[in-house]
């Protein structure tokens, strides 16, 4: 069995594409969390009744976030995919933010993207297009989940697809940071 977390993430520059893993599907309430030694999914927490993730939530394979866990990823799709699903990506932005949790703060990022087969999402390139009330309500929703688990989640702003594969291209595992 392959480790997933240690697949190439197939970077383009033009225009800005990558893979993505999901592990938590648009809608559910469960947090899964991709094993590596064993190659599944393991449940790691359950939301409140009421909420649930707002787009599919995963990470980008072959790439280390700042917190040492694998790059989170968020992606727009027309329907939610199942855990597990490895599937391309155009990058959109990326959701800067610092976390705090038991008094050590790190960066602990969030890449926006559009799956490359969505018909809804393909005219979105960049996270102004998605409108003030989607980025407050997603930023929101971090901010909740995070105060769940008695950590701060501070969000520190939106940024451009160029970000986002600075960030993806920064975390690339055994190259150097």
């Amino acid at each position: 069995m392959s480790d997933l977390s240690r697949l190439s993430p197939d970077l383009q520059d033009k225009p800005p594409c990558c893979r993505a893993i999901v592990e938590s599907p648009k809608g559910g309430r469960a947090k899964l969390a991709y094993d590596p030694k064993s190659g599944a999914f393991e449940v790691k927490r359950m939301l409140p009744d009421g909420m649930s993730f707002p787009l599919d939530f995963g990470f980008v394979p072959g790439i280390l976030g700042e917190d040492g866990d694998p790059l989170d990823i968020l992606v727009l799709n027309d329907e939610p995919a199942a855990v597990g699903a490895l599937m391309r990506v155009r990058l959109v932005g990326v959701l800067e933010a610092e976390q705090t949790e038991d008094g050590e703060t790190v960066r602990n990022d969030r890449i926006l993207a559009v799956a490359e087969v969505s018909h809804l999402f393909a005219h979105v390139t960049a996270p102004g297009d998605l409108g003030e009330a989607f980025e407050r309500n997603l930023t929101q929703f971090w901010v909740n989940y995070g105060a769940l688990r008695g950590a701060t989640f501070k969000p520190l702003g939106l940024r451009d697809a160029a970000q986002a594969l600075q960030n993806i291209r920064k975390g690339l595992i055994g190259q150097p940071r």
